[in-house]
């Protein structure tokens, strides 16, 4: 009789746990999203593009997924990411709407959705493999971080010359491995792979899609 309880407790407290996380990423990627927002007026000059990068961004799914990882499984570590990274969306377009002078169109707002829809389940799972316990999870997962803001140093670079901005994401790039890596092995097997993930996503994301559709 009382093995009926105990099986019907677990569930439930599982759910709550999973509601909890979900709405913590919903609510934390809004609250970023209107920081970036309000970071594009303190920064000086074209530092104010690194407000609201799309690796500064990937950090929040990163984080998410991380923080899940080990309470609330991959699966939801997935959803996780994908909330905060729409949460950045909706808070950044948001207070742009609300506290500016309005967001103007709303193609540019869907555009950066349907990359939340991609980038926010990739970079949950990234985050949650860098918390795992297997080597080569951990180094393509970690290797995401990294290569984000190399391709952030790519396209700063190259497409909009802005050199500071660029050499700042190339040292992140750097530093994610060092920092970031449990062993040496690790660090340089990171690096080696951030380094192609850069080219590769530079490709993709700006090439292929936003510079066609945003310009």
């Amino acid at each position: 009789m009382s093995a009926s309880p105990a099986i019907v407790a677990v569930p439930r407290t599982g759910r709550r746990a999973w509601a909890y996380a979900m709405l913590s990423a919903l609510a934390g990627g809004v609250l970023l999203g209107i920081l970036t927002n309000l970071a594009q007026g303190w920064l000086p000059g074209a530092a104010n593009q690194i407000a609201n990068s799309g690796a500064v961004w990937s950090v929040a799914a990163f984080g998410a997924g991380a923080l899940l990882a080990r309470k609330v499984g991959l699966p939801a570590a997935a959803v996780a990411g994908l909330l905060a990274e729409s949460g950045l969306v909706v808070g950044y377009y948001g207070y742009a709407e609300v506290g500016r002078d309005g967001m103007g169109s709303l193609f540019a707002p869907l555009v950066w959705v349907g990359m939340a829809c991609v980038a926010g389940p990739l970079f949950g799972v990234a985050g949650a493999w860098w918390r795992g316990t297997s080597p080569r999870r951990r180094v393509i997962g970690l290797a995401a971080l990294a290569g984000v803001f190399g391709m952030e140093g790519i396209h700063y670079a190259w497409g909009l010359q802005y050199p500071t901005e660029a050499w700042s994401c190339f040292t992140v790039l750097v530093l994610v491995p060092l920092l970031m890596s449990r062993t040496h092995k690790e660090r340089a097997l990171t690096l080696l792979t951030a380094v192609p993930f850069s080219l590769l996503a530079y490709l993709v994301v700006y090439q292929l899609i936003l510079v066609p559709l945003l310009g």
